[in-house]
């Protein structure tokens, strides 16, 4: 047994003393836990399930839903909710994560866990609000902290409580999967919480938060939205997209509209400049190409820090750039996925100011500022909302093991903030690439957009591996993706392909059909 698992079972048997089992779900709702109250606690039927937020899931077994509030603090005020098989219980726990600024359980991410025979939990981190909502954290430093990581740690430690008072037995395995700002919790847990979780996914994740904000979000916003001049619509998306494609799809080998490797990749947007009468979309302006430019190069020439945080990569432009980073041409609302949650991170983590206008930030000094705004005597922003801690020494003593993937198309996050945290991990002291191996793999995922979608091979299962690596210590080399016919599986399937350990990619073997992951090697 590893250490890890020692210390749990530890951890619950103290827990389990004067803790009945549990006779009826319904019964869970006299449980008595630290700065904890059950708010509801309900048996479920099997078979289709309406959600509080509407949503319905169908062909869902019968599972207890158990509800609670978790108040830490004064200002805290943490949702969190388990969802347990009542008769298929696999023995294991899975706790999900949230997209955005959360401010929502996520049912969606439930749902399934517990038809796999998981006990799940989700949390709303501590607000109420929609993905793009930032306001909560106006005058609530005790809600960013919420927000940051503790939500999630707490969540983690009262789901596992309340699953064994309901199964009188402790949960044997302890997993968490999430992808962008679930990405970002996966991560904080490994660093800060390491005995949380024997197994963890990170997808896309928003790591370097704060610089993001800046780097990222921003640095779309004053490309798209600083001079009216210089958006590229989304009428210009393929276009520029077909373009990429046709300058650099052939370099891996395979003509299929994907970029193997879009680092490889170094198409000049001046090739789409308007000559004489030609106008956009059929070409793209001086003021459009110097955009597209900056957002290939990234904000590095405007903050004057080397490696601040890396461009966006080519490839997938004219699935991915349409409402992520380009918007609908006029009369259509002017905005973006980098300005919904970008400007609210501004305005109310940042500058306490609901009317903060981005034409006013400082790239010389307020990029300092963001990372080392005080949100508690003690705590910064950098310190609460960044998962960059290259030190996983106690997760890896510990017997836990880590896979991330990043889509090597994300319009939303850059491929290369997961790829240089890997590498940071791997040049730890006392690290090499072999060791990080033994506990950590990176996925990247040709043609991916934002967690899903996408030119590429998009859907895969990364819980099944990991679970196997846990428990069986089978470190994944490849996992099988798929790309079906226009995004949707009931169209069938396009083509696979594997997804290599990173450093390795897949690479074709010259025989055989191109859309078949057989045919394909991992070099």
């Amino acid at each position: 047994m590893s250490l890890r698992k020692i210390a749990v079972a530890l951890v619950f048997a103290t827990f389990a003393v004067g803790q009945a089992a549990a006779a009826t779900c319904e019964s869970l709702a006299d449980l008595k836990l630290p700065e904890t109250t059950i708010t509801a606690a309900q048996s479920i039927s099997a078979g289709t399930y309406t959600a509080p937020n509407g949503e319905a899931f169908t062909n869902m077994p019968a599972f207890c839903r158990v509800a609670a509030t978790l108040t830490p603090t004064r200002d805290s005020d943490i949702g969190i909710e388990v969802w347990m098989p009542a008769s298929s219980w696999n023995g294991k726990f899975e706790g999900v994560g949230n997209g955005g600024f959360a401010g929502a359980i996520e049912y969606s991410a439930l749902a399934p866990g517990v038809r796999l025979g998981y006990a799940t939990v989700s949390t709303d981190t501590g607000h109420i609000g929609s993905s793009t909502d930032g306001s909560f954290a106006l005058g609530h430093p005790q809600k960013i902290i919420d927000f940051g990581y503790r939500s999630i740690h707490l969540m983690t430690v009262r789901g596992k409580q309340i699953a064994a008072a309901f199964y009188s037995k402790n949960p044997q395995g302890s997993y968490f999967t999430g992808c962008s700002t679930g990405g970002r919790q996966a991560l904080m847990e490994a660093q800060r919480f390491s005995n949380d979780y024997d197994g963890i996914v990170a997808g896309d994740p928003v790591a370097y938060y704060t610089h993001h904000h800046v780097g990222g979000n921003l640095w779309v916003v004053r490309q798209m939205f600083n001079n009216p001049a210089s958006t590229v619509f989304t009428t210009e998306d393929t276009l520029l997209g077909n373009a990429v494609n046709a300058a650099c799809d052939a370099l891996d080998g395979v003509v299929d509209g994907v970029l193997n490797d879009p680092r490889r990749c170094h198409f000049n947007p001046e090739k789409l400049l308007c000559e004489g009468s030609e106008k956009p979309p059929n070409c793209l302006t001086a003021e459009q190409v110097e955009a597209v430019r900056n957002l290939w190069s990234g904000p590095d020439q405007m903050v004057h820090e080397q490696g601040y945080y890396p461009p966006f990569e080519r490839g997938g432009e004219a699935d991915g750039w349409p409402s992520s980073i380009s918007p609908p041409p006029p009369p259509a609302p002017q905005t973006d996925a980098h300005e919904n949650i970008g400007l609210p991170f501004f305005k109310y983590f940042v500058f306490d100011n609901p009317s903060w206008d981005f034409r006013t930030f400082n790239w010389i000094s307020d990029p300092a500022y963001v990372d080392n705004k005080i949100v508690l005597p003690g705590q910064i922003l950098e310190s609460v909302l960044n998962s960059i801690n290259p030190d996983l020494k106690r997760f890896q003593a510990q017997g836990g093991k880590l896979i991330q993937y990043h889509g090597f198309s994300d319009p939303e996050v850059p491929p290369k903030t997961s790829i240089n945290y890997f590498e940071s991990v791997a040049n730890f002291p006392g690290e090499s690439l072999q060791r990080t191996e033994e506990f950590y793999r990176l996925f990247m995922v040709p043609g991916m957009n934002h967690c899903k979608g996408g030119p590429g091979a998009n859907v895969f299962d990364m819980l099944t591996p990991l679970v196997q690596w846990v428990e069986h210590d089978t470190a994944p080399e490849r996992v099988i993706a798929t790309h079906y016919v226009n995004n949707n599986p009931a169209q069938g399937v396009q083509f696979t392909r594997p997804l290599c350990s990173y450093p390795r990619e897949a690479v074709y073997k010259g025989s055989g059909n191109p859309n078949d992951a057989a045919n394909f090697v991992c070099k």
